[in-house]
C-alpha cells in the first residue's frame, strides 16, 4: 500500500493516486477510475472492454469451398433435371390444346 500513497494520477499529477488499473497498469484518482465487473479500472481500460468488435463472416476456402460449391451444382442440376422429368410426363394432348377443349 506504501506505493499507491506515493504515486499521483495519471491524468491529474496534482492529486493522489486511489488505483492501479490491472488492465493498463497506471495510477488513477477517483475521478478517473470507475467499477467494471467488480473491479476498478480507469476510463480508457472500460471504454476498451466495452467496445464491440465486428463480426466478419468469412467464406470458407480451400477444399470445403470447392465440395460446396460442387454440392451446389449437383444440386442445381438435380432439381433442373427433376423439372424436364415433369414436363416430359405430360401428354401430349396438353400442348396442342385439345386437353382443354370439351
Amino acid at each position: 500500500m506504501s506505493i499507491l500513497l506515493q504515486q499521483r494520477c495519471r491524468n491529474h499529477s496534482n492529486r493522489e493516486a486511489v488505483l492501479r488499473c490491472p488492465e493498463c497498469h497506471y495510477f488513477y484518482c477517483r475521478e478517473c477510475g470507475a467499477e467494471h465487473d467488480g473491479r476498478m479500472l480507469c476510463a480508457a481500460c472500460i471504454k476498451k472492454l466495452t467496445e464491440v468488435q465486428p463480426v466478419h463472416a468469412r467464406a470458407p476456402r480451400g477444399w470445403p469451398a470447392i465440395l460446396l460449391s460442387l454440392a451446389g451444382l449437383i444440386l442445381l442440376w438435380l432439381i433442373f433435371y427433376l423439372c424436364a422429368k415433369v414436363l416430359l410426363a405430360i401428354p401430349s394432348q396438353f400442348h396442342e390444346g385439345s386437353y382443354w377443349r370439351v
